[in-house]
């Protein structure tokens, strides 16, 4: 039986429209070959908010919202994450969920074991991973050695329901693997609480098989925002600005070093990851970010995450 996604126009919908969800929102509703159908949200005030600026429904149950839709972003608090996209799973829902994939790997196991039954496909919301600058380093980075992320934002209570590291550091750990693409040896962690009851502040060393070695920062009580990756290698180095997607390479020169402005395209990266999800969902194509890959980020993030937390005293 063919649905409206085999036809061309796919019908969205987001599980939770609250401050990135509304975004998912606005990017179905003006994305070509898109329909935006409805939403699924808890909180009154911001259903109503987008279901009158984009003219859709809101459902009252996750299950009618699956049943209205090919393909639904799950943008939802973490820790609902599983839950959630079983049940689209169940009405046979193209799905992409927001990073991290869900908190624990028995849930991931679950998520991408009902996803082969159901013969849909789950992207994970790994976002840098569509932003342009991502795209320069994929053509750039050949046989990196060592790198450095770095990754700031001011103290927000959403999101708080995990640590920095599933919260924030998680991104780095995904641009990390696919980057140096050689299996994870061992990892050293840090983490400091401050605001939260779990880790508003840590850092990561990740030591690849391939000898490269990855040291990432995070912190989500820090007074700037920074998204910023250099990469070290025989060639020279990068340094780049996921945030202002711009960046610079220096080369070298003989007996010296030139310096180099990268051309890094403009693109609002979550429009660019919601196009390559349809065309996914189109295609029926295996994303980018597919569930194993989230699996496995999200594998690295929780041994951060138990790292740092059996430092703790009781």
């Amino acid at each position: 039986m063919m649905n409206q996604a085999d036809l061309g126009t796919i019908r969205c919908g987001v599980a939770g429209v609250g401050y990135l969800g509304q975004h998912h929102a606005r990017l179905y509703h003006a994305l070509p070959g898109a329909e935006l159908v409805g939403v699924y949200e808890p909180n009154d005030e911001a259903a109503e908010k987008v279901c009158s600026e984009y003219g859709c429904a809101r459902f009252s149950t996750i299950q009618e919202l699956g049943q209205a839709c090919d393909a639904v972003s799950v943008v939802c608090p973490t820790d609902l994450h599983a839950t959630v996209a079983v049940e689209l799973i169940e009405q046979s829902c193209h799905l992409l969920v927001e990073k991290p994939l869900c908190v624990s790997s028995e849930e991931a196991e679950t998520i991408l074991n009902r996803a082969q039954e159901a013969k849909v496909l789950v992207q994970v919301g790994h976002i840098e991973h569509y932003n342009p600058v991502m795209t320069f380093l994929e053509d750039a980075v050949t046989e990196p050695k060592y790198l450095t992320v770095e990754r700031l934002a001011p103290f927000q209570p959403r999101g708080t329901e995990v640590g920095v590291v599933l919260d924030l550091m998680i991104h780095d750990v995904g641009i990390a693997m696919a980057l140096v693409d050689s299996p994870v040896e061992r990892v050293e962690s840090i983490g400091v609480r401050v605001l939260s009851p779990t880790e508003d502040i840590a850092n990561a060393r990740i030591v690849f098989a391939n000898g490269c070695v990855a040291n990432l920062s995070a912190s989500r009580v820090s007074e700037k925002k920074a998204r910023e990756i250099r990469v070290f290698q025989d060639s020279g180095y990068l340094s780049l600005d996921f945030m202002n997607q711009k960046g610079h390479l220096i080369k070298k020169a003989g007996p010296s070093l030139e310096r180099h402005e990268v051309p890094v395209e403009q693109g609002e990266p979550l429009a660019l990851e919601l196009e390559s999800f349809l065309a996914c969902v189109r295609d029926r194509s295996t994303p980018k970010t597919d569930g194993t890959f989230g699996k496995s980020a999200l594998e690295v993030a929780l041994t951060i995450t138990k790292q740092i937390q059996s430092g703790w005293k009781p």
